[in-house]
């Protein structure tokens, strides 16, 4: 993405947000829970784009399986366990003590400690240095490889990379609300654009509409909003005239064999694919609701 008057910094996930609370940077891409746990509610912060799709991950309150919390399967089973206690707190070990610390006043819990770590935090428990421990989980396996487990209710969030800005510098610093909008926009395009492909197929037909009532007759090629028909000029007889129509569609990627076979069912040859890269809209809903946030 080449963007004129944009300058790229590489940071650690919570240098960039510390910078950005700062102001040494005007925008960032970085994670949804590293923003929760590190912004902290600052007001100066502002989401641009919530759902970049990369980076997917949940932060999660985890216990062991066995033991006292055996039978312990959701966050209200958790909340009414007679062990804790003012004199016994219930120990959390985690990297997402503000965020995490939050939550669990949220949900009722008044007998809490928390014990600040990172890397293996699974093994805490274990160990008997944590009875639970709250901390972003892919897949899940490293929490079962350590005989721990997820608990209904537990989910404090759902993350995934977000760019995200300081208003200060939208509403001060010249040209960074511009670049902000050509970015969200060219986000918003490549993310449209994941997943789909253009199909391009001749097709013989008496007109326009005729061929393009055979497309729209097959489930798979209707398009973003139909597909696009256009004659194709030869020489007949020493005139001019049309004898192919040309296709246009956009599909689904996933779809692709069963476009094909559909195309061809209805007289479709000299089929072409082509990867799209971008599919601009109409302006993005994300640019009005920042504008709006920004009091514009």
């Amino acid at each position: 993405m080449q963007v004129p008057n944009l300058e790229v910094w590489f940071q650690r996930p919570t240098d960039i947000v510390r910078k950005l609370c700062s102001g040494d940077l005007d925008l960032g891409i970085v994670g949804y829970d590293i923003i929760s746990e590190y912004a902290q509610g600052n007001d100066d912060l502002v989401i641009i784009h919530d759902a970049l799709d990369f980076g997917h991950c949940r932060l999660s309150l985890a216990v062991p399986k066995e033991g006292i919390f055996d039978s312990i399967n959701t966050l209200e089973d958790l909340l009414n366990m007679p062990q804790w206690t003012e004199e016994r707190p219930m120990r959390v070990v985690t990297g997402f003590g503000y965020v995490g610390a939050k939550f669990l006043k949220e949900k009722g819990f008044k007998h809490v400690s928390f014990l600040a770590g990172d890397g293996a935090l699974e093994s805490y428990p274990a160990m008997g240095m944590a009875d639970a421990i709250v901390d972003l989980v892919s897949s899940g396996t490293t929490l079962r490889e350590n005989n721990l487990k997820e608990i209904d209710g537990g989910i404090i969030l759902e993350s995934q990379a977000t760019l995200v800005a300081s208003k200060k510098s939208l509403n001060r610093r010249e040209g960074v609300l511009e670049i902000s909008h050509e970015m969200l926009e060219r986000l918003e395009a490549h993310l449209t654009a994941s997943g789909k492909i253009m199909v391009t197929a001749n097709m013989r037909g008496n007109s326009a509409e005729e061929v393009a009532e055979r497309v729209l007759s097959q489930t798979s090629l209707c398009g973003l909003q139909g597909p696009t028909i256009s004659p194709v000029y030869c020489t007949l007889d020493g005139k001019v005239a049309v004898d192919y129509y040309a296709i246009n569609v956009v599909v689904p990627q996933k779809s692709l064999y069963k476009s094909i076979q559909q195309l061809r069912s209805i007289g479709g040859s000299g089929v072409l694919v082509s990867k799209l890269t971008y599919i601009f809209d109409e302006e993005t809903p994300r640019w009005r609701k920042l504008l709006s946030e920004l009091g514009m």
